[in-house]
């Protein structure tokens, strides 16, 4: 049974108690004041009476009849402790019954018709519906049950015990009720200071919410992952309508404020969403504007025959392509690809003529490389005259071959040309040995030197003639030098020999 569910039984309880005793009193005060006391019958069994009984039985001379109420069917009434009972209370002859309390008698009602134990325990039994509702409220204080009815069920039993109409220890009772009271303001205690820790956890959890939020919604538009965050920013507002159907109540107050700023923060976010995307969206728009006329180019080239030409603009396209900035994944790719295909169209149409080349300088090749052989055949050079004028045989011929295939081109073209490089390099020093001015250079330098050498060994004998330790070195110093000199020189002249 949950604490709602208590509590509602016990408000039922107590309800159905104070109807009971305002019906039961209600008939005793009207008997009494228009019904004759009856004698009682002793042999009579002891019973409780109830309204239906009070209506039924006869009424004074000259009053009207009463319209009989059929008796109820009651069950079984549990016997009272009329020894316990009359501690605290006592019945007249009559029926009459008073309380007894602090030495002193207070009336709670008549019994008529009845022996004084019945009337004595009519009173008697409705105390202990009272301490039966006591006893019930203390063992829900123990099982710590909710306290929302509990004040006002201590009320209506203080209201019980004080309105005297019942035959009890009273006086206990209310102390059992001061207690219960005190036990109440302690759970109530306890009661609010769980509800503060579970408001404080719920409170953190919807704080810790807002905050994401604003946390997603103050990053970097220009670094933001929009697909990451929005994802996460939907699943915070799912989080949010969560904690609002199943969670603590914070307070109107507290709910609106944090509420507000969760607000506050998808519009931000939102705001910065849909400016980026546009702003996007323009960009996309002008880098497919851009590419668009660069295609449009590519197209009207693709058909161009002039190969040189139209290669060399289309290196310049694609250094302007690579240089435009990026349309979106989808745009940017099917753009690449109508470009992609004009170039392919025209190195597909140059790559044609250039086969077609190529096959009809298929037999031009043959032809070179049996004169690149007759050339090579000239190395090394021997007789250079002769060299000179078999390769100027073979150029001429090499000329009328006419071109080769382009791939070819660059390794046969080579090849004659280290041939030729050779004969040019045998040429330069041919005519280097042969130079009449350098011939008389080298031999003006040779005279020359092989006189002061003459001179420098003439000094030389004078000095050590004389002794002079500083002329000889110095003397025999330059002599060194000037026949290193002279032996390079004659080299140099046997070369040109």
């Amino acid at each position: 049974m949950t604490h709602s569910q208590e509590s509602d039984e016990t408000t039922s309880t107590i309800t159905d108690l104070g109807q009971d005793v305002a019906k039961v009193h209600a008939p005793v005060i009207e008997v009494e004041e228009t019904t004759p006391q009856a004698p009682a019958t002793p042999s009579a069994p002891a019973r409780s009476p109830s309204p239906a009984t009070f209506a039924a039985r006869p009424k004074a001379p000259g009053a009207p009849a009463a319209t009989p109420a059929p008796a109820p069917v009651a069950a079984p009434v549990p016997a009272v402790n009329l020894e316990e009972a009359a501690k605290f209370g006592r019945a007249d002859d009559d029926g009459h019954v008073f309380l007894l309390l602090d030495g002193q008698e207070f009336p709670v009602g008549q019994f008529p018709g009845a022996s004084k134990d019945d009337a004595l325990a009519y009173f008697a039994r409705k105390f202990e519906d009272i301490t039966a509702a006591i006893t019930l409220l203390e063992q829900r204080v123990e099982a710590k049950a909710a306290t929302a009815d509990m004040p006002k069920t201590l009320a209506h039993l203080r209201e019980q015990l004080g309105e005297r109409v019942s035959v009890g220890d009273v006086k206990g009772a209310l102390a059992r009720v001061d207690a219960l009271e005190v036990g109440v303001k302690a759970l109530q205690a306890q009661e609010r200071a769980s509800h503060e820790a579970a408001r404080a956890v719920e409170l953190a959890a919807r704080e810790a919410i807002v905050a994401e939020a604003e946390a997603v919604a103050g990053e970097d538009p220009a670094t933001i992952l929009w697909k990451v965050s929005s994802a996460r920013m939907n699943e915070l507002f799912e989080a949010w309508k969560h904690a609002q159907k199943t969670g603590m109540r914070l307070g109107r107050a507290t709910e609106e404020q944090l509420w507000k700023r969760f607000r506050s923060a998808r519009t931000i976010f939102d705001r910065h969403r849909r400016a980026y995307f546009s702003q996007l969206d323009n960009n996309n728009a002008e880098a497919k504007n851009a590419k668009e006329a660069l295609i449009a180019a590519a197209e009207e080239l693709a058909t161009s025959t002039d190969w040189g030409f139209a290669a060399g603009e289309y290196r310049r396209l694609m250094d302007q392509w690579k240089a435009s900035p990026r349309a979106s994944r989808k745009d940017d790719d099917a753009l690449w690809n109508r470009f992609r295909a004009a170039q392919d169209k025209f190195f597909q149409a140059r790559q044609g003529a250039n086969d077609a080349i190529d096959e009809e300088f298929g037999a031009n090749l043959v032809v070179k490389e049996v004169l690149l052989t007759e050339a090579q055949a000239l190395l090394p050079i021997k007789d250079l005259a002769s060299a000179k004028k078999n390769l100027q045989s073979i150029r001429d011929r090499w000329e009328g071959a006419g071109k080769v295939p382009r791939a070819d081109m660059a390794r046969i073209e080579a090849a004659f040309r280290k041939v030729e490089d050779a004969l040019k390099a045998a040429d330069e020093d041919n005519w280097r040995r042969s130079d009449p001015e350098a011939k008389a250079r080298t031999s003006s330098a040779l005279s020359q030197l092989e006189a002061t050498i003459a001179s420098l060994k003439e000094d030389l004998a004078k000095a050590e003639k004389a002794g002079d330790a500083r002329k000889v070195a110095k003397a025999s110093e330059a002599l060194a030098a000037r026949e290193l000199w002279l032996e390079q020189i004659r080299k140099a002249a046997e070369d040109f020999s």
